[in-house]
């Protein structure tokens, strides 16, 4: 049934990008001259992309580690290969990797056609000796040299990796997305597409926050990248001393033949060295590619490493000055762009909002499955029922020393019921309390978690529903709460 589903998906994916332009907020894509797009080739594209027989254990394909349902990544802190190996890099999303000037973090690689073919001989990934096991696949399979024929019009030892990695390339051309709420505030006009503080948010990423250097925008569209690499401090910070060893090493290493793909993900040490393992630069010591913020909020965790796991953990970085904790030291090779902030907590929430405000819609439901999972792995979900006189009391005791503001329980009992259901949830950001300010935000949201709050309590309730939901991590300030009454 996943499976149906996620075909289905894909399906729809290509046919809305054959038949319509660029989303809003994207510039028009550019093709290669030698791969040009065509309906079959990206059908062929995806069943390359999505079969696990290219791998030497039979049951890993690309999309193992850019699974669509998870909005084209894995959402793990590295990605695991083969028999559970774990590489030293995130899984960086692949929608709007097209529009990338190189690929992986530390761009290596100079296409997408180029890209797709490392993955299937990296010993941590899909591990296979050589490509012959894929070609062997694609020269024997009565459905691959049907499509093989009719797209490429080779059959037999005629179909080469070039034709494989020119479907593949094809395929992942069609994962592009826009039309968020951000770009139907900025590049649409539709002001009320944002919230308050996702339009203060954008204000400081323009502004204060610098964020705009790298994560550029246009006067007609948005990428949100440079497609240059920096030093922030990710990895490189706690082995800093040992950079000059390990670079001479490397350097060595490469000077005899080392494949840079293998080493980069086989020693986390050597994956730190970044863009330096390419280029063997020394200024580019550390440096990783500024990935697009596009749909940023629905793909952590977050940086190379996968080390940061929440935004406001990345936003806390970058107002540090590109140390996690103040007073950290940094390393001597740091982007000289990097400096402390000086950003203030609701300031910072705002940054936050704002980076919700670039999800795709086709991509919106991640969010909830996202944030529902680590949720759940951080604390017990709860749901009971509990009177109104002993939820004064613990919410009182919170409100004291500064956790749970008083205007949440004005809300919570703005009328004389004398039971309710209280349960955590996952974030659905519909209504941000902080302090006695309340900031209205019917959005999606508020589907989700009315939906959320029924699975919570399947059965009639006498009182209506307030369903409070919190994540420290992302927002120690902010606290979600809904009150939905039922008939």
């Amino acid at each position: 049934m996943m499976h149906k589903k996620v075909i289905s998906f894909l399906g729809a994916l290509i046919i809305t990008q054959l038949a319509h332009s660029e989303p809003l907020g994207l510039p028009p894509l550019s093709i290669p001259v030698d791969n040009p797009q065509t309906p079959e080739k990206i059908a062929l594209g995806a069943k390359l992309f999505n079969d696990r027989r290219f791998s030497a254990t039979g049951d890993i394909a690309c999309a193992h580690c850019h699974a669509p349902d998870k909005a084209f990544t894995d959402l793990k802190t590295v990605s695991e290969g083969i028999q559970a190996l774990k590489g030293t890099r995130n899984a960086p999303t692949i929608i709007n990797a097209a529009y990338y000037k190189s690929q992986f973090w530390d761009g290596r690689e100079p296409s997408l056609e180029r890209q797709s073919m490392q993955p299937l001989l990296n010993p941590v990934e899909m591990a296979l000796p050589s490509h012959d096991p894929v070609l062997k696949i694609a020269r024997t399979d009565p459905d691959y040299q049907k499509a093989f024929q009719a797209v490429f019009g080779k059959s037999g030892d005629g179909i080469t990796m070039d034709e494989v990695s020119k479907a593949i390339a094809a395929f992942e051309r069609t994962l592009i997305a826009g039309d968020s709420p951000f770009d139907h505030y900025y590049f649409g006009g539709e002001k009320k597409a944002m919230t308050a503080a996702q339009v203060r948010g954008l204000s400081l990423f323009l502004n204060e926050g610098r964020c705009v250097s790298c994560h550029t925008m246009e006067q007609d569209h948005a990428l949100f990248t440079d497609h240059r690499f920096h030093n922030i401090g990710i990895g490189i910070n706690q082995i800093q001393d040992q950079v000059p060893g390990l670079a001479t090493s490397f350097l060595q290493a490469k000077a005899q033949g080392v494949n840079v793909d293998k080493a980069v993900l086989g020693d986390k040490k050597t994956s730190e060295l970044g863009r330096f393992a390419v280029t063997s630069l020394i200024d580019e010591l550390g440096s990783f590619k500024t990935p697009t913020l596009r749909n940023v909020a629905v793909t952590a965790p977050y940086m190379h490493d996968g080390s940061l796991k929440t935004l406001r953990e990345v936003m806390v970085h970058y107002n540090n000055g590109g140390v996690n904790q103040k007073g950290e030291r940094v390393n001597p090779y740091l982007s000289g762009g990097i400096r402390p902030l000086n950003l203030t907590d609701a300031q910072i929430d705002d940054l936050v909002a704002f980076m919700e405000a670039l999800t795709s819609p086709q991509f919106a439901k991640v969010a909830t499955a996202t944030q529902s999972s680590s949720q759940a792995s951080r604390e017990k979900a709860m749901n009971m029922q509990i009177s109104r006189r002993n939820f004064l009391k613990g919410a009182g005791a919170l409100a004291a020393v500064g956790t749970l503001p008083v205007s949440l329980v004005e809300l919570a009992f703005a009328d004389s019921a004398e039971t309710f259901t209280f349960a955590y949830i996952s974030d659905s950001h519909i209504q941000h309390i902080k302090g006695n300010q309340f900031v209205r935000n019917w959005d999606r949201g508020l589907i989700r978690a009315v939906a959320e709050a029924n699975l919570l309590t399947p059965g009639p309730i006498s009182s209506c529903t307030v369903v409070i939901s919190h994540s420290w991590a992302a927002s120690p300030n902010s606290i979600t709460a809904l009150k939905s009454c039922r008939r």
